[in-house]
C-alpha cells in the first residue's frame, strides 16, 4: 500500500493537514445514518418530452 487514500492537488498540504481533513471525513461519515433515504427523491420519468420524439401535429382536443 505505497499510494496514499488522500492527495492534495493544490498547494502543500502537511502531514498534521491531512490526519484533520481526514478526520472529519470520517467524523461525518459515522455521524449519517446509514439507512436513510435520499434527501430528494426525483422522477422515475422526465417532466418534459424531447420535441424531436413528439409526433408533428397534435388534435385540438387532445390534452397531452
Amino acid at each position: 500500500m505505497d499510494t496514499p487514500d488522500i492527495r492534495v492537488e493544490k498547494g502543500h498540504a502537511g502531514p498534521e493537514e491531512v490526519a484533520a481533513i481526514t478526520a472529519i471525513l470520517l467524523a461525518r461519515a459515522a455521524a449519517r445514518p446509514a439507512g436513510t433515504a435520499p434527501a430528494h427523491r426525483g422522477r422515475v420519468k422526465a417532466g418534459w418530452r424531447r420535441l424531436e420524439r413528439e409526433p408533428g401535429f397534435r388534435a385540438p382536443h387532445s390534452w397531452r
